[in-house]
């Protein structure tokens, strides 16, 4: 009987001690983690970045990085964005009361940051220098696009570190290779038609490069951009002459100013109504692509905004 007791005790005392192990390593489950990822410093030189593994509590200073977050579920995590930049598909985060106002894509209210108390940012290029200021609130993930790889890879590269992040690495590397074969399709439609590429700001034209923006028409989608001189962001200001002497077989637009929702400006589609660009064989030909503003401006590195980008080439050049 007492051999019998003994044993018993002996059972319950290992069962008490296997429950106590498991319940310890279910805390440790919940402790937050660390993860090292390659981001950008505030020169642009590829740094190691130690930051919190699945992040709580998110401060938004790049829209393409919330594009990325709304794709996976995760946007129930930000805790503050610039709600001065308004993107269609995104407006539910502008509108969330919860979600503190940060200011500008270029100007944070340094102050509601602080108060949001994130445990990672993310910013694009115009926050660069701003970099070590807001290191001092919280790890700072900058990411930009790389002409050297170009758009596409880029935003397959970028996307799959952030993902890293918050475990979605086999959910992101889906999502960015289900464009590839739309890409395909683009770059044999656009084989041997050029193009001049150009953004319309304050009723002016100016020509993008392909180191500009917009440089997925030129770069990854192959068409011959007759206009590739320009290294600046928002181009050189060009003539509509310009346009009448390379004539170029398409036009794409784009609208900086409805993408800043500018005061009083005139639609890209009313500058580029005149009897110039009338001459072009893009205009007689309906050739002239207008691109979704907020999108290509303002969330160019997205999951959504890739899809339409590439819906605006696709309806430009496939819908013929």
């Amino acid at each position: 009987m007492l051999k019998k007791m003994l044993s018993i005790l002996c059972c319950s005392a290992l069962l008490l001690s296997g429950c106590a192990q498991a319940s310890k390593q279910e805390d440790g489950k919940n402790e937050r983690a660390t993860i090292n990822v390659t981001t950008l410093n505030g020169n642009q030189e590829s740094v190691e970045l130690e930051v919190p593994y699945d992040p709580q509590r998110i401060a938004i200073l790049d829209m393409a990085v919330l594009d990325m977050l709304d794709n996976w579920g995760l946007g129930n995590r930000v805790v503050g964005m610039p709600k001065s930049s308004k993107i269609d598909y995104l407006l539910a985060y502008n509108d969330n009361a919860d979600i503190a106002d940060l200011g500008t894509l270029k100007e944070v209210d340094m102050e509601a940051l602080m108060a949001s108390e994130p445990d990672i940012i993310f910013i694009g290029g115009r926050l660069s220098a701003q970099y070590d200021a807001l290191s001092k609130i919280a790890p700072v993930v900058y990411t930009a696009v790389d002409n050297s790889k170009g758009l596409i890879q880029s935003i397959k590269d970028n996307t799959q570190m952030i993902a890293s992040i918050f475990g979605k690495e086999a959910l992101a590397v889906e999502q960015t290779e289900a464009f590839d074969a739309r890409i395909d399709v683009l770059k044999k439609a656009a084989a041997g038609k050029s193009a001049i590429i150009g953004m319309v700001t304050s009723s002016n034209f100016n020509t993008l490069g392909n180191g500009s923006r917009c440089s997925l028409i030129g770069n990854e989608i192959g068409f011959t951009n007759l206009a590739d001189d320009v290294d600046t962001t928002h181009g050189n200001e060009s003539s509509f002459e310009l346009l009448v002497n390379k004539n170029p077989d398409y036009i794409f637009v784009l609208d900086r100013d409805s993408a800043i929702n500018a005061e009083g400006a005139k639609l890209a589609q009313e500058v580029m109504n005149n009897e110039l660009v009338q001459q072009t064989a893009a205009y007689q030909n309906d050739h002239i692509v207008y691109l979704t503003p907020t999108v290509w401006y303002l969330a160019e590195g997205g999951i959504s905004a890739l899809d339409t980008m590439l819906k605006d080439l696709e309806a430009g050049l496939l819908a013929q």
